[in-house]
């Protein structure tokens, strides 16, 4: 195989400068590496007048050196030390001058969970226990609403994409603009104010709380306890856009509905102007269906009302009426020859009936009754004194049989105490010289006891 000449060699060769090939591998490593997140241990820290910060971040085999500028870590809520565990965001980066490789830090937290996300956790706990959460709580969003108001940075690219998607689906519906700062110390109190003026004024149909993507420091301002407790109270629904479809705040979980992004909730809370359009187009033609089936039904129903009116028309109605006046008139003389008929024979039986009930028919009848009853009754009491005179001589019979006097008459007597007329059947009831009184058959007799002889 031939080898190229040295001249051919030299002829092809890429000579770069130092500050060349540091510039070309920095363009390298910021066009290629996108944002990555490193957790390692802070050393080397150094804060310089300029308020920007260097440091290196460690872990047990290697190291990197950071930069992260002042614009960025004003908004660290913390103060780093040496030794510390953080979680960084960074930028893969190159440091010409030295050629050193670095990352370009924007944002910084404790490693871990971090402060913030410790305080997150704790609120949203705390919250969701006072039932600020609840489903119970959110409100329905009107479907057509006429005002729309929006909390939010007037400045900020979250108001141009709300107001370009309002546009755009709903043009009726008007917008109130409630500024705020969404960011910053003072964005808290700005926040409520905001909100308490909207729900005082009721104004609007719907508020949507709005701010565009950051790190979680960009959004702590939607974490705080008396933002979620503003949205809560607030007498109009709230919806919230806040951030990226990653991003969740406090304020997401108290409002009445939450999009992912200030565009989504701007969706959210207005229907899509076309399809309302093609709403009301199908309304429209089910509406005139809907007339043309009534006036195919009046149509008819007019038709109907003429035939009956032709067949009510007075000429008609009036030889109907001669009609029935001539059959009337008819049935009333046959009712009547009728009633005269009938009349004629109840007259007939009425007389028979007097006749046959007058009172010197009845008197012969009543005389012949009384007659046949008097010779009934003399013949019941000619009966009534035999059997009563056969039952004496039976009776005066038997009574003779058993009386007394029929004994006494066989010489037989009655002894009685003369003192109290006691009945004597035993010689012991009576004493020596006591008065006795025997009856006889005819008559009484008195003695007095001389002696006794038992049986």
């Amino acid at each position: 195989m031939l080898q190229p000449s040295r001249a051919a060699a030299h002829a092809e060769r890429v000579v770069y400068t130092v500050s060349q090939l540091n510039r070309e591998v920095r363009s390298l490593l910021e066009g290629n590496l996108a944002v990555v997140w490193i957790e390692g241990e802070l050393t080397n820290l150094a804060q310089p007048t300029s308020g920007h910060w260097y440091f290196s971040l460690k872990d047990r085999d290697a190291q990197v050196r950071c930069a992260m500028f002042r614009q960025r870590n004003v908004h660290v809520g913390f103060t780093p030390s040496a030794g510390q565990q953080v979680l960084a965001r960074a930028r893969v980066s190159l440091y010409e001058p030295r050629g050193d490789y670095q990352l370009i830090v924007e944002h910084l937290e404790e490693a871990g969970i971090g402060a913030l996300k410790r305080e997150f956790e704790r609120l949203k706990a705390k919250l969701a226990a006072e039932g600020l959460f609840a489903e119970e709580l959110k409100r329905g969003l009107p479907r057509f609403p006429e005002r729309i108001g929006i909390v939010t940075s007037p400045t900020g690219a979250a108001v141009r994409d709300i107001l370009h998607i309002l546009r755009r689906r709903f043009r009726p519906a008007a917008v109130l603009i409630y500024p705020t700062a969404v960011q910053g110390a003072a964005a808290v109190s700005a926040i409520v104010d905001a909100l308490a003026t909207a729900s005082a004024r009721a104004e609007c149909d719907v508020l949507i709380l709005a701010r565009g993507g950051g790190s979680l420091e960009d959004l702590w301002a939607f974490n705080d306890e008396r933002v979620a407790r503003a949205v809560r109270a607030s007498a109009i629904p709230v919806v919230t856009g806040i951030g990226h479809e990653v991003d969740f705040t406090i304020a997401d979980f108290v409002a009445d509905a939450r999009a992912p992004t200030p565009s989504g909730a701007a969706e959210l809370v207005t229907p899509e102007g076309n399809a309302v359009l093609q709403g009301l187009a199908k309304t429209a033609e089910r509406l005139r269906a809907a007339s043309r089936r009534e006036l195919r039904r009046a149509d008819t129903g007019l038709a109907h009302l003429l035939a009956r009116l032709r067949l009510a028309h007075p000429g008609a109605r009036i030889l109907q009426q001669i009609q029935r006046l001539d059959d009337l008139e008819q049935r009333l003389a046959g009712a009547a020859r009728g009633g005269l008929h009938r009349e004629r024979n109840r007259m007939s039986e009425a007389l028979g009936r007097l006749l046959r009930h007058s009172p010197e028919h009845r008197v012969r009848e009543y005389s012949a009754r009384h007659a046949a009853l008097a010779a009934r009754l003399d013949r019941a009491l000619e009966d009534r004194v035999e059997q009563a005179e056969h039952r004496l001589g039976l009776a005066e019979r038997a009574l003779h049989t058993v009386s007394p006097l029929a004994t006494l008459a066989r010489g037989f007597a009655i002894v009685t105490r003369a003192a109290d007329g006691a009945l004597l059947t035993d010689s012991e009831s009576v004493g020596l010289d006591e008065e006795i009184e025997a009856r006889l058959a005819h008559g009484r007799v008195r003695a007095r006891v001389t002696g006794k002889k038992p049986q």
